[in-house]
């Protein structure tokens, strides 16, 4: 696992051991990259889930201007820590070891981008969506990362489910804002 372009590009990640957590494969990390490339600069972006922290850490490196790392994890938080350290990116970021509901229950700033890829088949993304999009900058984009099998809802708030990608096993849905995803 390694940063794939910008200010970090080519260093190498690492990730938690142990079977909790799941990194993104190059492939999908390539494809949400692609996705999202003309929003990133300048952006806040926050990688719920976060685990090794490689989204976060990718978007930093691709220009954004502060990036929020949350887990839950002792042993995620010190490995994001630590690859950011190595990056030389810990200035612009913030870690918070903490469950994604409660941490975005107490946030009172706005996200331009937020990266969820929850444990597969647990329903989360259906438990934070609701209180997500109350915290979405206007423009803001939401980009969830399941199983393919998995179910997400049409719309949450004033965000619908604007387009839906599959990788191998992975499926990448993103939400816009109604009135952004008419306007395209």
């Amino acid at each position: 696992m390694r940063v794939t372009t910008g200010l970090a590009r080519g260093r190498n990640l690492e990730a938690p051991q142990g079977l909790d957590t799941r990194p993104s494969s190059d492939m999908t990390k390539q494809a949400v990259f692609n996705i999202i490339q003309n929003y990133v600069e300048g952006a806040v972006f926050v990688d719920l889930f976060a685990g090794s922290g490689q989204m976060g850490i990718e978007a930093l490196s691709r220009g954004a201007k502060t990036a929020i790392f949350t887990d839950t994890s002792n042993k995620a938080i010190e490995v994001i820590k630590a690859n950011l350290k190595h990056c030389g990116l810990m200035e612009q970021a913030r870690v918070a070891q903490m469950d994604a509901k409660s941490f975005l229950q107490g946030a009172s700033q706005k996200f331009d981008i937020v990266f969820l890829d929850p444990p597969y088949q647990k329903q989360m993304i259906d438990e934070v969506l609701p209180i997500l999009v109350s915290k979405m900058a206007e423009s803001g984009i939401i980009v969830c990362e399941t199983e393919r099998n998995e179910q997400l809802p049409e719309e949450a708030g004033n965000f619908v489910r604007h387009k839906t990608y599959l990788y191998g096993k992975a499926k990448i849905t993103v939400y816009r804002e109604r009135e952004e995803q008419e306007e395209e």
